[in-house]
Parts: C-alpha cells; structure tokens; sequence
C-alpha cells in the first residue's frame, strides 16, 4: 500500500484548471492525471456550473499536485513559486521553452519565468547551485553576478564567469 503525499500544492485557477494539468503533465516525464472531480447540482449556490471541473488531481515527476477551478477571486504572485531542478542545459532549455511558453516575457529573470496561467518556476541547474554554494566566496560571487544578468540560466556562461 503506498502512503498518500501528505502535503500537496493546490493550485487556484479560473477555469483553467484541466487545461493547465494537461499543461503541465505534458511537459514532465513520468507524470499523469489522477483524477477530476466535477461540480454538481448544488454548485449551483456559488455561481459555477454543474458537470464542470472543479478539481483535477495530477503528479508531475511523483509529487501530486491539484488544482482548482475556483473563480477569479485570487491569483498566483511571484511569493510561490517551483523551482525545476535540472542536470544539464538541455533540460534547462527544454523546460525554459516549454514552461514558458504563452506566459509573460517581462517576468523572466534570474532563472525565473512564469507561465501562461500566471503560475511562477525557477529552472535551476544543479551545477549553478553548486557554484552559487561552493564555500568560496569569490566563486559565489562571480556566479551570482552572472546569473543576475540572465533570464534563462546558461551554464556555460555562469562557469565562465566564475573562471574569471
């Protein structure tokens, strides 16, 4: 018997939620929609329409996440955000593309994009990381003052920048 995650992100949208599962199951290996549950007849009472999705349950690389059909009453902001850990800059430019793909060009920075529902992701290579907390403070240094620069992170660039 496997044990159910015990925290899980719940995700706010519109009326998005579906399309976004879809979104994201399609860009990550190794994920799936699990369930959607539907809104019946006493939905009725807050405005939203029976036998439309209200919630879709979906794992992206093992980590279950849903997500919500619930109105326009809020909406994501850069304060959460999921960071894509990647091993090398082809996972980098894969997920930067597919990820960023429809969301908004002005957002990206620092390795940080937000998609076409609004929702925040840090595409972060391992080996960036691994400079940006080395111990030396110098190699620290040079690689936050080029990842500063950058919207998506290039690994080479950063590795030269720390080679001074």
């Amino acid at each position: 018997m496997s044990r159910v995650q015990r925290i899980t992100p719940f995700l706010w949208f519109d009326h998005h939620a579906e399309e976004a599962a879809n979104f994201y199951v399609a860009i990550f290996p190794n994920s799936r929609v699990v369930r959607t549950m539907r809104y019946g007849e006493t939905a009725k009472e807050i405005g939203a329409i029976p036998g439309t999705v209200m919630v879709v349950d979906f794992e992206l690389e093992g980590v279950h996440f849903s997500a919500l059909n619930g109105g326009p009453n809020f909406r994501f902001t850069e304060a959460v955000s999921f960071v894509v850990h990647c091993d090398s800059q082809q996972e980098v430019d894969h997920y930067w593309e597919k990820l960023g793909e429809g969301g908004e060009p002005q957002a990206q920075q620092c390795g940080w994009l937000k998609d076409r529902f609004g929702l925040s992701w840090q595409i972060i290579p391992e080996r960036v990381l691994d400079l940006l907390t080395s111990g030396d403070t110098a190699t620290s240094e040079r690689a936050m003052g080029a990842v500063l620069k950058m919207r998506k992170i290039d690994i080479a660039d950063v590795e030269r920048a720390v080679s001074g």
